[in-house]
């Protein structure tokens, strides 16, 4: 996996602008919300469902035989702005926890709701574990 900064680009943080690999095994993470196993949100703040999405993508990426490192592409999709600005360093360790020092290319998009309420934040990844 190759993180992609073309020449005279500030480097991003928390995120890389793209990830070229070479081929292998693709996995595909649908959104997954702040909810346990059996679906049920145990906060309705943002920071405690950060955390609980990332624990169900790992555990996605684990059942394919991939690692958090694998995942190339993530996108967030986040419907309270304010309290997603104001948690951003809580969210920092969150993902330090569960991803280490991995950045892949990200994207964060607000919306005005999601489908499972009271989920404020919803992720989905791309993997590619190598041959």
């Amino acid at each position: 996996m190759q993180t992609l900064l073309p020449d005279g680009w500030a480097p991003p943080i928390g995120y890389a602008n793209g990830i070229a690999v070479d081929a292998g095994r693709i996995v595909f993470v649908a959104g997954q919300v702040g909810w346990d196993a059996q679906q049920k949100f145990h906060s309705e703040d943002i920071a405690p469902q950060f955390d609980q999405a990332l624990q169900n993508i790992v555990a996605i990426l684990a059942k394919a035989g991939a690692k958090p490192e694998h995942v190339c592409r993530m996108t967030a999709y986040c419907c309270d702005k304010p309290a997603y600005m104001a948690a951003r360093k809580e969210l920092g360790k969150i993902w330090r926890k569960h991803m280490g020092a991995h950045y892949p290319a990200m994207s964060m998009i607000f919306v005005s709701d999601l489908l499972d309420n009271p989920g404020k934040i919803e992720l989905e990844a791309t993997a590619v574990v190598p041959k």
